[in-house]
């Protein structure tokens, strides 16, 4: 049975300035750049895995303010993603700790510093620029509950 991969990521903004991981992509080996960002684990909503993914990544807490959108990515390794992209804002660009090994260094850059950098998709871009052109989504559109 065919299933994508269900992933979750956080534009998040301060000022002028965006939230980045630098993390080594598996396949390659190259060094990019992406939004903190997962997978859904099990018995999880959307918005606490992206909370969750947030934290381990960054070390950072802060709330989604809304969908930005849900985007669909045949990624050159095969894999079909299904990414569910959160936006949230904080007051100023604070000191960050990735407790997730995987995580080299976090950065906080410009839309223009973002555009020189290696991107570990073209979602990665294309999250920040939907985040800046068009209204978010209400998170009361998304539902998750427990059949008992």
């Amino acid at each position: 049975m065919y299933r994508p991969n269900v992933t979750v990521a956080m534009v998040l903004k301060s000022g002028e300035h965006y939230l980045m991981v630098q993390e080594r992509d598996k396949r390659s080996g190259d060094i990019v750049f992406n939004q903190p960002a997962g997978h859904l684990e099990e018995n999880e909503s959307l918005i606490d895995a992206c909370a969750r993914e947030l934290f381990e990544e960054t070390g950072l807490t802060a709330d989604p303010l809304g969908l930005v959108g849900i985007y669909s990515l045949q990624a050159k390794n095969g894999v079909h993603y299904l990414r569910f992209c959160f936006y949230g804002e904080l007051d100023q660009c604070q000191d960050s700790t990735p407790q997730d090994s995987d995580i080299i260094a976090c950065h906080w850059l410009t839309r223009e510093e973002i555009e020189t950098r290696a991107l570990r998709s073209e979602l990665v871009r294309r999250c920040i620029d939907d985040s800046r052109s068009q209204p978010l989504i209400p998170l009361s559109y998304l539902s998750y509950q427990v059949d008992a």
